[in-house]
């Protein structure tokens, strides 16, 4: 309603140490997809400060803030977020091209690495449409993961897959925090959040 000020979050004050693996848990409209965004420096807070890795993005520029997210944070979305006319390896290629590797030949090799590694071999020139969805996870994972970030956030990861590919699916993010990565996943679904050695919940924009 107009004049009416909706707070989607409200004097949340949280810290994720590197390596952790940490759940952000609630009911949809919790804040917790808005915490995560956040998180990403993809939104900005109206009040507040944001740190990554002891450094304050709370005031920086949109192109200071896309380098962050190109070099420091993966995401991962429930909806995948792939290019449909491009192979899996031009999708994971992408964020090479934006962190200023040039060399075709270089980003090409690091996109199959990362494939093979999730997986997907022998689906490295596949479109979209031609895989899974669990697939087609793997490949926005394997996106994420490309440049190395220092932050995986994972946004309902497993809401559009059925539970065995689920389940395959919070393996590989169980794997990458022993290989020692930093995850942050937004679910609804305590069982789910039960598997990250730390769960953080939230109801109507606070921390309970």
């Amino acid at each position: 309603m107009d004049g009416v000020t909706v707070n989607a979050l409200t004097n949340v004050s949280l810290g994720i140490k590197k390596g952790e693996f940490a759940a952000l848990v609630g009911r949809s409209g919790s804040g917790k997809s808005t915490l995560m965004h956040i998180m990403g420096a993809l939104d900005t807070p109206t009040k507040g400060e944001v740190f990554i890795e002891g450094k304050n993005i709370s005031n920086l520029s949109e192109s200071q803030l896309a380098k962050i997210r190109n070099q420091k944070v993966g995401f991962v979305f429930q909806q995948f977020n792939l290019l449909p006319k491009i192979s899996a390896i031009h999708n994971v290629e992408i964020p090479l091209i934006y962190s200023g590797i040039a060399n075709n030949q270089k980003r090409k090799k690091l996109a199959i690495a990362m494939l093979k590694k999730l997986g997907l071999g022998d689906r490295l020139k596949n479109h979209p449409n031609q895989l899974s969805g669990g697939q087609q996870q793997r490949v926005a994972i394997a996106r994420a993961l490309i440049n190395k970030p220092s932050i995986v956030l994972a946004d309902e990861p497993t809401g559009n897959l059925d539970t065995k590919t689920g389940k395959a699916i919070m393996q590989i993010f169980k794997d990458l925090h022993k290989e020692g990565n930093t995850i942050i996943m937004v679910t609804h679904e305590k069982a789910l959040a039960r598997q990250a050695e730390r769960q953080i919940y939230l109801k109507d924009g606070k921390i309970v």
